[in-house]
């Protein structure tokens, strides 16, 4: 038995309980769980602006010990360092073969199998195939990666997700080139990784976006040029940040119509929003034809930073080793399991950028 923060449903608290984890099966490792973030994705699923169903442990950006193997699995072994993978690609399908592995049709088969029981024998969903958000989670093999001997194994848990999401948005989706101009709306977790990717980049003028004054000053200490606050005349101070035009790439980490119209706003014509944050199927974005043709921009979606794990995560790795990446900078707070509820209150408020949770 191990201690779980299960959710029963929508808008109900969560419960720290202990849930029988069975041994891994074939195919199968068992990680002993070091931390996880709290991601607005995890906040979507509980209060059902995703599709979820009850029981289950939510929790999808995390990292851990591998505990044990089943069957078939030699790429890690019991004690070593991994990363949580939570949409692992089959290497099989149509997009893993055309070189969209981020698009696997089969990546969120995990999520739909029952992967423990409560005390009562109820089967409990793992959130996003990962169910991190415990001491312990069983995930198939390919939703592990092996991370370097002394890592920081709390921090890296923000490669799950946050970090990948972000980075992978400028230098994967938008392919944002040296000397580009980028604009970030929504720095929590995803975008603040977003402005560090458009550093790493060489972005010249990298605008920031947020109603928080903290998380704008985090901003600008991880990269960012310029950070302001939204307001009607955002438009027009991010034009004379551009010379009169508005940003090469504009990169929109909320998932709300109104701040993905705002992205497209403030992209130049002929540029590129890339809209990253995850929203609800019923805010619906409106554009007119003539302003289609007019501006000439380019819309694009992103899911999780179009990644490919087995080239990003070694490279991010790489990049949080040489300091061009800080993955400690963006946690703000550290929470046990018990803690999580008030964690998805925080966002909601808009506050902080990561809190991490300490499981042990």
């Amino acid at each position: 038995m191990v201690r779980a923060a299960v959710l029963h449903g929508v808008g109900e608290a969560i419960r720290v309980e202990e849930i029988e984890l069975p041994a891994p099966g074939p195919g199968q490792v068992r990680v002993r769980i070091a931390a996880a973030g709290v991601c607005h994705s995890d906040l979507s699923l509980a209060d059902g602006t995703l599709d979820q169903a009850f029981p289950v442990v939510l929790g999808h950006e995390g990292s851990g010990t591998v505990a044990a193997v089943g069957e078939g699995v030699t790429h890690v072994s019991p004690g070593d360092p991994v990363l949580l993978i939570w949409a692992p690609p089959c290497g099989a399908c149509w997009f893993c073969e055309h070189g969209e592995p981020h698009l696997c049709v089969k990546a969120m088969d995990a999520s739909r199998v029952p992967y423990a029981r409560l005390g009562d024998g109820t089967e409990v969903l793992p959130g996003l195939g990962t169910a991190a958000f415990a001491e312990e989670t069983v995930v198939p093999a390919a939703g592990v990666v092996p991370l370097p001997t002394g890592a920081a194994l709390e921090e890296a848990a923000l490669l799950g997700c946050a970090v990948t999401t972000g980075t992978g948005a400028v230098w994967n989706t938008a392919q944002v080139p040296a000397g580009a101009s980028v604009a970030v709306i929504g720095l929590g977790g995803v975008g603040l990784s977003a402005v560090q990717g458009a550093r790493v980049a060489g972005a010249t003028v990298i605008v920031a976006v947020d109603p928080d004054e903290g998380k704008r000053k985090l901003a600008v200490e991880m990269g960012a040029t310029d950070a302001l606050e939204p307001g009607a005349d955002l438009g027009k101070r991010v034009r004379a940040l551009t010379g009169g035009r508005g940003v090469d790439h504009a990169f929109e980490c909320v998932g709300r119509s109104a701040t993905i119209r705002a992205a497209w706003g403030l992209t130049r014509r002929g540029g590129m929003t890339t809209v990253v944050g995850v929203g609800g199927k019923d805010d619906k974005v409106e554009f007119s034809a003539l302003e289609l043709f007019h501006f000439a921009r380019t819309l694009t979606g992103c899911v999780y930073g179009s990644t490919d794990p087995a080239r990003d995560v070694p490279r991010l790795v790489a990049y949080v080793r040489d300091g061009r990446v800080d993955l400690g900078a963006l946690v703000t707070a550290r929470i046990g399991l018990d803690g999580i509820d008030e964690a998805f209150a925080a966002m909601r408020r808009g506050q902080g950028a990561r809190s991490l949770v300490i499981p042990g």
